[in-house]
């Protein structure tokens, strides 16, 4: 049996083709930057046995229907191929942002669904259109195989009221559902039973605090193995600072913005998600591109830097009250896997709360799970790669059978 994980984003296409029947990877790959110009970068990657055969192709990708079709052009090449035909594909996964309190589980998609999906929009106006995009592409080239989506917010649904509800009149939820529903619950929910199995112990022992940080960036506190607490709120744009999202800000500022500015309703809300942020600050939304121009004197690219981590920091220290005992502390994804200056700024002076980096440890490149903490840490501290196409193909497999 095979299985295509798609994780579709705003400008970015993440797919890995799982064989399930021998457990094996047999091909993967990511599009980024689509629709920005000539930026277009698409690494696909093909694993025969223990070797991998990795081709990159710098090219614009003018929107998602033209990058799932070089996906899978590249999926049956005669030559370099890993499948015959696209019928050989029994199932395709979706990572689905927004599922809101209509799906708290995976789903087959229908019409019905797909309509329902669309209905959420508004809750995730980034994503929620991608991963249609993304669902009626795959319908029209796969139709054979069963589509899956897998919600985001799913991870989410065991967070207590007197998380999820905003200090709102009550009827505002009754009547249009606006409470916390929290993002990247796939991630953080795979990396936390990586953490359980590293510590041979059950998921429902933990008390975890996972950190997902890429492009987008979340938090989520987790007590005995289910999520009570996330950064993220009704929306993505809640939380953290991230690539071109504020995060938190004062709730009044969209009101002064319209009082004060010629702006729009409309145009705050594309301030708001895709001018802020790192963005909005230093006028770079790639970590890597910010900490270069960091290093080089840039002043505003420190200060977006110093902002960053410090509102991670500020997270960690009221999920550190919430769960009142912490077993790990989580660093996942594109930053939190790979930007040991970003680990070792939030770390720094949360010594005397249990959390103690090993600078040595951190600083090491292997690409796999391990532990950054001294010997002398109560808090464990782990790297733990994100693997949500793998957790997606999991739970689309566990659903078809």
């Amino acid at each position: 049996m095979k299985i295509l994980v798609i994780n579709t984003g705003s400008s970015s296409i993440k797919y890995k083709l799982f064989s399930i029947d021998n457990n094996t990877v047999l091909a993967y790959g990511n599009l980024e930057k689509i629709g920005e110009s000539d930026r277009g970068r698409h690494t696909h990657v093909v694993l025969s046995g223990t070797s991998e055969n990795e081709s990159v192709q710098y090219n614009p990708i003018l929107n998602h229907t033209e990058g799932l079709n070089t996906i899978v052009s590249l999926l049956t090449d005669p030559e370099t191929g890993v499948i015959r035909d696209v019928s050989e594909i029994d199932a395709v996964g979706h990572r689905v942002v927004h599922g809101a309190e209509t799906f708290w589980e995976p789903t087959i998609i229908n019409d019905q669904v797909l309509d329902a999906i669309r209905e959420n929009i508004p809750l995730a106006p980034l994503h929620n259109p991608a991963n249609i995009l993304g669902i009626e592409v795959a319908r029209k080239i796969f139709p054979s195989a069963s589509q899956v989506a897998v919600f985001d917010t799913a991870f989410h649904h065991s967070i207590p009221p007197k998380a999820y509800l905003y200090a709102l009149p009550y009827e505002l939820y009754s009547s249009l559902k606006i409470r916390r529903y929290g993002f990247h619950g796939t991630s953080h929910h795979f990396v936390a039973e990586e953490t359980a199995r590293l510590l041979n112990k059950p998921l429902s022992d933990l008390n975890l605090i996972t950190i997902h940080l890429g492009n987008g960036g979340s938090m989520t506190a987790i007590e005995k193995g289910k999520s009570v607490d996330t950064s993220m709120g009704m929306t993505p744009l809640e939380g953290l600072i991230m690539g071109t999202r504020s995060g938190d800000i004062d709730p009044s500022i969209p009101y002064f913005l319209v009082e004060n500015s010629s702006m729009s309703i409309a145009e705050i809300n594309t301030l708001l998600n895709k001018q802020s942020g790192l963005k909005g600050i230093c006028d770079l939304n790639d970590m890597r591109d910010i900490m270069t121009a960091a290093k080089k004197g840039d002043e505003r690219a420190q200060t977006a830097l110093e902002m960053y981590t410090y509102r991670i920091k500020k997270y960690i220290g009221a999920y550190l009250a919430v769960l009142g005992e912490v077993d790990a502390i989580i660093f996942t994804a594109g930053i939190g896997e790979h930007a040991p200056e970003i680990r070792a700024q939030v770390c720094k002076g949360l010594e005397k709360l249990g959390i103690v980096l090993d600078k040595a440890k951190n600083k090491s490149g292997a690409n796999k799970s391990r532990e950054i903490q001294t010997d002398v840490s109560p808090i464990r501290i782990f790297i733990i790669p994100t693997d949500e196409e793998l957790k997606i193909a999991r739970e689309t497999l566990g659903l078809i059978q």
